[in-house]
């Protein structure tokens, strides 16, 4: 099982990345992990929206896999608790399935096309985060449904 987390462009702030990269050393202590670093698309403010997202789709479909079970990082994706998102994680991994793809696309969000090769889409929150904030949120959340599948003391309930 390998974890791959795809992100546009690279997180900005040094505080931000720090505890973002500290989350994904805490989290290669349970599962392979991969962080894939989608250049930012340059000259984009002569760009609608759209041709920006069907521009990132094409970056961000390379790096699927025949077999991945991708799970978007969407505002409108379903929402789990903590021991509920662990559960869904183990029963995505019980299918045998040996990438999991994580996607969090740039500012204006995902192409249609992203969204057609998308198993599902989750939420962290009915509020809406920049994409670049949200990076070291979903590390925490990720090593924390990792250490509650191995009952480890982290999260408490």
């Amino acid at each position: 099982m390998k974890i791959v987390f795809v992100q546009t462009g690279k997180t900005k702030g040094k505080e931000i990345q720090k505890l973002e990269e500290e989350y994904y050393k805490r989290l290669g202590r349970y599962v392979s992990f991969q962080k894939v670093v989608v250049p930012d698309l340059k000259n984009t403010k002569a760009l609608r929206e759209e041709e920006v997202k069907k521009q990132e789709a094409l970056l961000i479909q390379k790096e699927f896999q025949p077999g991945d079970h991708i799970i978007l990082l969407d505002e409108n994706g379903k929402q789990y608790p903590s021991l509920k998102f662990a559960n869904h994680l183990q029963q995505i991994m019980n299918r045998g399935v040996r990438r999991i793809v994580f996607v969090i696309g740039g500012p204006y969000g995902f192409d249609q096309t992203i969204y057609d090769a998308a198993q599902e889409k989750l939420s962290l929150s009915l509020m809406t985060f920049s994409h670049q904030i949200i990076r070291p949120i979903f590390a925490e959340q990720l090593y924390r449904a990792y250490s509650i599948l191995n009952n480890d003391p982290y999260h408490h309930q």
